[in-house]
């Protein structure tokens, strides 16, 4: 039987396997002959119209960012509002001072200016 740091070494050793496994065989099995036609750069298959290479503003960047922070936010109140009722005090208290940090947080990038969008 498996004790609990077991099971994480087993699972630290294996989810790096899992992944590479399909781009291993891949490379061992698919056909290796390159052409100029395959090097073409498509899109939903059309070829592309003008530069193929576009730069994006950094405020896509930046829109992104916050909405991963957000939705990180979403994944640590998740457990939380699933166990509300078994959860102590504290916990509720540490999801508050979470919730007012991450609104601190906002509130800031508001006041930077970096929310708005010119």
């Amino acid at each position: 039987m498996l004790t609990d740091w077991q099971f994480i070494a087993l699972f630290v050793v294996l989810s790096p396997i899992f992944p590479a496994m399909p781009v291993i065989i891949n490379h061992l099995l698919g056909p290796k002959k390159p052409n100029p036609i395959k090097q073409q750069t498509y899109e939903c298959g059309i070829e592309t119209v003008g530069d193929s290479w576009v730069q994006f503003k950094v405020q896509y960047y930046i829109y992104a960012l916050v909405f991963v922070i957000f939705d990180i936010e979403a994944v640590f109140l998740f457990p939380i509002a699933a166990a509300y009722d078994q959860l102590g005090l504290f916990a509720v208290g540490a999801a508050v001072l979470f919730i007012f940090l991450l609104g601190d947080g906002l509130a800031y990038a508001w006041g930077r200016g970096v929310l708005e969008w010119v």
